[in-house]
């Protein structure tokens, strides 16, 4: 008789898990309301097993992929009684103290997947909703100095019971929210998302056994911890330390350890946790380590909750990476990249034939509405931004691509932009700003132009590396910074890297300017046909090339 439990068997299933994480993605895209969503993809889904553990997972944002867990376990930790958990039953949670790990605006939406009584799965996603109420449009404020401020909390409640809307809770949420018919639009696509992922679950358990099923996501999980042991033998093991100074002044420390069997990242030795929303929950900070833990093992296969098994991350509470209630963190999301790229740097430096030199490592998350000229609606736009990635060993950097935390999101097309809100996009093109010179220079970053077409709108953002800017490696040049200009209807201009709710006015332009990538290598032995190609495509001015590369003198 066939063993029930044959490796194709089990290959089948996990590559059908695989499979349903991506129907949940396509599904979740294709019935939301809002374009942060639908055209960017702001958003994750993944299988879970039954007790909260990465089975697979979906598109999208990788850190967010790495967040659905944590919200799974919350709530099979707080649903702990008989009956708290039911079939039909849906839960949601968007608390970063309460497994939601990031900002109010990321709500996680999730269920579990019955056999025989028995829960053999979850499915769920997280999405960026609009607006989730607050102290300011969009409901992520710069000035915000406790969650209060932040938007409405859901600390890991049930949504629907028994299949059906539990409607105090629909009312609850869109009495907090400006857009509350983008809100729960948005809602019933990820609840679409989920029972798609239900369905295919089910579909694997009802043709293989419920034994077989679980037998191979159990199998799946090993073999995910696994490839990661591999990997970690190929790493530089050791102790590595680095201190970095940020825009505002304070330094931040990791310290690192790899041996064949752990990866442990110390944030210990770091700053007590801010007054405004520039903190990262505990959970935030593992998924900045798994992110970075997965770009130098094995990025191109499994990813599951056995491949962070050796991850072990140490934090201090009360601290920026491990802030206690009732810190904001509406603006976390900066201080996740800053910690990923602290991680890569650290690394780097030790592994410089390997990894590239730093990129604009901003999510430059640029947000701002109003009341839309046509339709007399409110709007809210929140975009992450392109910019350029560090030069390498071998090759310049990547141009124009989001930030490492975002992976596979897009920008938002300018069409879809001029007709659902209140602009024009008037520009978006590479700039020609001086940094990330290099034997291999850095990718250019970009500059993207809004004009708005109606009074009283308003903007806000939160960029960092606008001070301090990308760091090179074997004798490159520092990249250049991420910031903001808002050209006035007089002429006059501003220049900003952190602002909250400002006012603009029709024909005010909105000027995003993202970093250019750092380079690699002494920039006067880079060739001179690809200097020459710089010049010719726009990337550098003829005053660089003869500053930097020498052209004049090489040719």
């Amino acid at each position: 008789m066939k063993d029930k439990y044959d490796p194709i068997t089990t290959e089948i299933i996990q590559s059908y898990l695989q499979a349903a994480a991506d129907e949940m993605f396509a599904a979740m895209r294709r019935t939301a309301m809002s374009a942060i969503i639908y055209e960017v993809l702001d958003m994750g889904t993944a299988i879970c097993t039954a007790d909260g553990e990465l089975a697979s997972s979906g598109a999208g944002i990788p850190a967010f992929v790495g967040m659905l867990d944590k919200g799974v376990k919350r709530i099979v930790e707080k649903f702990d009684k008989p009956g708290d958990i039911e079939e039909g039953d849906i839960f949601t949670t968007n608390d970063p103290f309460n497994g939601g790990v990031t900002h109010l605006n990321d709500v996680v939406v999730m269920m579990p997947i019955f056999s025989e009584e028995e829960i053999v799965a979850w499915s769920a996603n997280i999405a960026h909703w609009n607006d989730i109420g607050g102290m300011v449009p969009g409901s992520m404020s710069t000035d915000a100095t406790e969650i209060f401020q932040e938007g409405l909390q859901l600390p890991g409640i049930k949504l629907f019971s028994r299949g059906k809307p539990i409607r105090p809770v629909f009312d609850i949420l869109e009495a907090n929210s400006r857009m509350p018919d983008f809100l729960i639009g948005d809602l019933w696509a990820g609840v679409a998302s989920i029972r798609a992922g239900e369905h295919r679950v089910l579909e694997l358990v009802k043709k293989y056994g419920k034994d077989v099923f679980l037998h191979a996501v159990d199998e799946y999980l090993s073999y995910g911890e696994e490839v990661t042991l591999a990997a970690l033998k190929d790493l530089p093991h050791g102790k590595f330390s680095l201190s970095e100074e940020q825009d505002n002044g304070r330094i931040y420390t990791v310290t690192i350890e790899i041996t064949d069997t752990e990866f442990i990242l110390d944030l210990r030795d770091n700053p007590d946790q801010e007054k405004g929303p520039f903190n990262l929950s505990h959970d935030g900070s593992v998924t900045g380590a798994q992110l970075m833990l997965k770009s130098i093992t094995a990025p191109d296969t499994v990813c599951n909750g056995g491949t962070f098994r050796p991850l072990k991350v140490l934090t201090r509470e009360g601290s920026v990476f491990h802030p206690t209630r009732p810190a904001a963190m509406g603006i976390y999301y900066e201080i996740d990249i800053r910690l990923y790229d602290l991680i890569w740097r650290t690394l780097a430096e030790n592994m410089p034939e390997v990894l590239p030199a730093g990129g604009f490592a901003s999510i430059c998350g640029t947000l701002f509405g109003g009341i839309h000229p046509d339709t007399g609606r409110q709007y809210s736009i929140i975009e992450p931004e392109l910019g350029g990635w560090g030069g390498s060993v071998d090759s310049d950097g990547n141009p124009g691509m989001f930030s490492g935390f975002h992976g596979e999101t897009y920008n938002c097309p300018a069409e879809i932009n001029e007709a659902r809100n209140g602009l024009f996009v008037e520009r978006f093109s590479f700039h020609d700003e001086e940094g990330g010179e290099g034997k291999y220079r850095g990718g250019k970053g970009v500059c993207l132009e809004y004009r708005i077409r109606s009074d009283d709108a308003w903007f806000t953002a939160a960029y960092t590396r606008s001070k301090v800017p990308p760091w090179p490696l074997n004798g490159g040049r520092p990249g250049s910074p991420n910031y903001v200009e808002i050209i006035r209807n007089d002429g006059s201009t501003e220049k900003h890297s952190v602002v909250n709710a400002l006012t603009l006015q029709k024909d005010e332009v909105i000027r995003v300017m993202t970093g250019t990538g750092a380079g690699w290598g002494n920039p006067e032995e880079r060739d001179i046909e690809l200097v020459k190609d710089d010049l010719k495509n726009g990337y550098i001015t003829g005053e660089q090339a003869n500053k930097y590369y020498k052209l004049s003198e090489r040719s």
